[in-house]
């Protein structure tokens, strides 16, 4: 339990947008307990679970052996919410479910929609429609 409280302490606080996609859809985002801000929004989220190691390696591509921890929430961005540029996450759908990877200074976050949680398999993952996007984050 104390594993899983650390890990997502590690997600919380302010995180300054890196990737392109990042840049040009989210800007920055901060997560607290029951939130995330997108582009001076809140929405409510809760926490899930902890991401295992094999789980974070295929969501992210990060090495197994590499450390960092990830975790799976639950939250409701509606689809009609539009971001920089007017963009979206997930598109025409609602999107339902944010995954964290922190490693370092650094934090990649994916979001999805769907009713139900990811499978965080490579071949699921691969062929699901519900994967939005992946975007890059640093302190």
């Amino acid at each position: 339990m104390a594993c899983t409280l650390s890990g997502a302490a590690q997600n919380k606080g302010y995180w300054r947008a890196a990737s392109n996609t990042a840049e040009s859809i989210t800007g920055d985002l901060i997560i607290s307990d029951s939130k995330v801000t997108i582009n001076f929004t809140a929405f409510p989220m809760s926490q899930i679970r902890s991401l295992k190691p094999a789980e974070v390696s295929s969501a992210f591509g990060a090495d197994l052996n590499a450390g960092g921890t990830g975790t799976l929430y639950r939250l409701t961005v509606p689809a009609a919410k539009r971001f920089l540029h007017h963009n979206t996450l997930c598109g025409t759908e609602d999107t339902q479910w944010m995954a964290t990877y922190v490693s370092g200074k650094t934090m990649q976050v994916a979001f999805f929609s769907g009713a139900n949680a990811p499978e965080f398999t490579m071949d699921a993952l691969a062929n699901s429609t519900d994967v939005c996007g992946t975007y890059t984050y640093v302190r």
